[in-house]
C-alpha cells in the first residue's frame, strides 16, 4: 500500500517501526501467536498426520467420538472416566503423640 502511494504523502510523517527496543519495554498484548507451529495430530483411527497449529505442541489428539464404538468399547471407556473422576485427594493423619503440657515451661517466666 505505501508502495502505490506517492512520496509526497509521507513528507510529515514517521513510520511506526517495532524493533528490539519496543519489545523490551512492554509484551504485546496478543491472544493467538504470531504463526503456525508443526504439531503431529494422531487420529481417534491412530493414524499420524503432521499440521500447522497456531500454538508450540508435540502432540494433539483428538476425541473418540463414543457413538460409533461398540457397546463393550463404549462401556470400557465409560468406566476408564470414571475411575479418574472418583479419585480425591486423601488426607494422611499422622498420629503423633505430640503432649502440649511438656512444653509449657518454656513458656512461662
Amino acid at each position: 500500500m505505501h508502495r502505490l502511494l506517492p512520496i509526497a504523502c509521507h513528507l510529515h510523517t514517521s513510520p511506526s517501526q517495532h524493533n528490539s527496543n519496543r519489545t523490551s519495554i512492554a509484551r504485546i498484548q496478543r491472544q493467538t501467536y504470531g504463526r503456525t507451529y508443526p504439531v503431529l495430530l494422531i487420529k481417534p483411527d491412530g493414524s499420524a498426520i503432521r499440521i500447522s497449529y497456531k500454538e508450540p505442541r508435540r502432540i494433539l489428539t483428538m476425541p473418540v467420538d463414543l457413538s460409533t464404538l461398540s457397546e463393550a468399547e463404549r462401556r470400557e471407556r465409560l468406566r476408564k472416566r470414571e475411575s479418574r473422576k472418583v479419585k480425591t485427594s486423601q488426607e494422611k493423619v499422622f498420629d503423633d503423640e505430640f503432649n502440649l503440657d511438656e512444653y509449657r515451661k518454656f513458656w512461662k517466666k
